[in-house]
């Protein structure tokens, strides 16, 4: 596994669709583990292989599990313990709902800006999993954030290409993207 750099907006392959995987093999497992390396270094929950500079359709998620309620959250506790992690290859989204909700987002590869989206509140998507089976995830709140975000990676559309008012988008500190997101309380 290795740690891969990641690209930013100005990168004109970011604003190209991804190409289909046609074969799954040793090299889209290790793909997939070098953007979970690469992910988890750079403290995302979402990556699409194109941030990698790899234009294949290829996501991954490892999405906190929030509590319904404040007051279920642990004492002490620094955060979610407990993640839903997903390898999609060549995710769709087959269904979605027609209920949507803003929600402040940030990307890896717009270090230092965050804004709210409008997404919708729950997805279905069909893909293949890391051994090439087919699979079908129902997601609600975060979670279908999250796909929605990463596959748009896959059509090379960023978050930022969805606010149409710009007072919907703002500079945060570099690093802090995550942190923005959380403190705001609209994603869900």
């Amino acid at each position: 596994m290795a740690i891969r750099q990641i690209i930013y907006s100005n990168d004109p392959l970011l604003r190209k669709p991804s190409r289909h995987v046609r074969r799954v093999d040793e090299e889209t497992q290790a793909l997939i583990d070098d953007m979970i390396e690469t992910m988890h270094q750079a403290n995302g929950i979402g990556l699409a292989a194109v941030q990698i500079g790899v234009p294949e359709r290829v996501i991954i998620l490892d999405v906190p599990i929030l509590p319904d309620d404040e007051d279920d959250e642990v004492e002490g506790a620094e955060g979610p313990t407990e993640s839903e992690f997903y390898a999609l290859i060549n995710p769709e989204i087959a269904r979605r709902s027609q209920e949507t909700v803003e929600g402040i987002e940030g990307c890896l590869s717009v270090p230092g800006w965050v804004g709210e989206v409008e997404r919708h509140c729950a997805v279905t998507v069909e893909g293949l999993d890391r051994s090439g089976d087919q699979v079908r995830v129902r997601a609600e709140g975060l979670l279908a954030r999250v796909f929605q975000h990463e596959i748009d990676h896959c059509h090379g559309v960023l978050f930022i290409d969805r606010i149409q008012d710009p007072e919907k988008v703002w500079a945060v500190e570099e690093g802090k993207e995550e942190e923005a997101e959380a403190t705001q309380q609209i994603i869900g």
